[in-house]
């Protein structure tokens, strides 16, 4: 499917009209890059919680998700200890999955590790993007580059980071431009 017509007659991406929350989501902020620490860690933690379940539940839930992890501070989640994930686990506005509040946290205390900071380590896998995807069939689930940077974000100590969590990763922040050929944000972001 190519891009469809939005309520104000604009070309989108077709699943940007799948929901009310979708079209800003969409609009501003999808394909925008993000390029510090804290922008990243939440980007790649939010589609870590998303697998397996629907974008819009963790679209809905994502003012809740900073709430309880501290506005995804890199710092204050890598110090999260049994309390904390008790105290996630309870909450009922989060997804209450053991393994992705360990992930998160897990994955807090590896960002605190790679030097130069997260975003310049998924930001040095940009590239290999050599057309624009004309219809959602042309956008990949994982790409060449998405699969080396999963490998080095597991090297580094990170999980729940596989090939397509990191891939939508990269779509969410900017790294790729994924919106089709004839959406009118194509292109938007770039200098």
């Amino acid at each position: 499917m190519s891009a469809v017509p939005g309520p104000d007659g604009l070309p989108r991406c077709p699943w940007a009209l799948g929901s009310a929350e979708y079209l800003p989501y969409h609009d501003d902020e999808w394909g925008r890059p993000v390029r510090d620490d804290t922008g990243m860690f939440e980007r790649l933690c939010l589609e870590a919680f998303q697998s397996g379940l629907s974008w819009l539940t963790i679209l809905r839930k994502r003012e809740r998700f900073r709430s309880a992890f501290a506005g995804f501070d890199i710092e204050i989640v890598a110090g999260y200890g049994p309390d904390d994930v008790t105290r996630l686990l309870a909450d009922p506005r989060i997804v209450r999955n053991r393994a992705k509040i360990e992930a998160a946290i897990g994955n807090a205390r590896a960002a605190l590790t790679v030097a130069g900071g997260l975003a310049a380590l998924v930001w040095s896998y940009a590239g290999g993007q050599d057309r624009a995807p004309v219809t959602m069939d042309d956008v990949p689930s994982s790409t060449p580059e998405s699969k080396a940077l999963a490998r080095e974000l597991r090297r580094r100590g990170f999980s729940f980071t596989g090939p397509v969590t990191v891939y939508a990763t990269l779509q969410a922040c900017g790294v790729v431009d994924d919106h089709l050929e004839s959406c009118f944000r194509r292109g938007a972001y770039r200098s």
